[in-house]
């Protein structure tokens, strides 16, 4: 009983957090399909890609995925991220909140930001930018469904 109902609230946890990707997988591509938002709007599902780096005579193989198109108020919001030997490397913003001249400037300063908390976390679990709650949720979110589709 008490294993049920701790699992009920670790899913129950997982949901409300914008953990809840609908993903689908090809033998090529990752498909995210996802009616998440911040902001009460439906986000459009992406492809992951994956590719690898050959700088040294021993290759490492490096995955890149994209997250969902997070649609808010301010803008869509889609992130990017790498995962190189089971941990993230790289996370680039691929779309940012721009829908007027205030929201470009307040996502331009959260991104580096965000980015940065994320590489130390190695997660998505990360507190937002103060100034920049919905950039900020819209952004993790977009990162939660990318890790989802990489199962990191």
């Amino acid at each position: 009983m008490a294993t049920a109902l701790a699992s009920a609230g670790i899913l129950l946890a997982g949901w409300q957090s914008g953990a809840h990707v609908a993903e689908t997988t090809t033998s090529t591509t990752t498909s995210l399909s996802s009616s998440m938002t911040a902001g009460g709007s439906a986000a459009n599902g992406s492809t992951g890609t994956t590719g690898t780096s050959g700088a040294s005579a021993e290759s490492t193989t490096a995955a890149t995925y994209d997250g969902a198109s997070v649609r808010t108020r301010f803008g869509t919001v889609q992130v990017q991220v790498t995962i190189q030997d089971g941990k993230i490397t790289e996370v680039v913003p691929l779309q940012l909140t721009d829908a007027e001249r205030k929201s470009a400037q307040i996502s331009s300063r959260a991104a580096p930001v965000l980015r940065s908390e994320v590489l130390q976390a190695q997660s998505a679990n990360v507190q937002t930018v103060s100034g920049a709650t919905v950039t900020s949720e819209a952004y993790l979110t977009s990162l939660q469904a990318a890790l989802d589709a990489a199962n990191f």
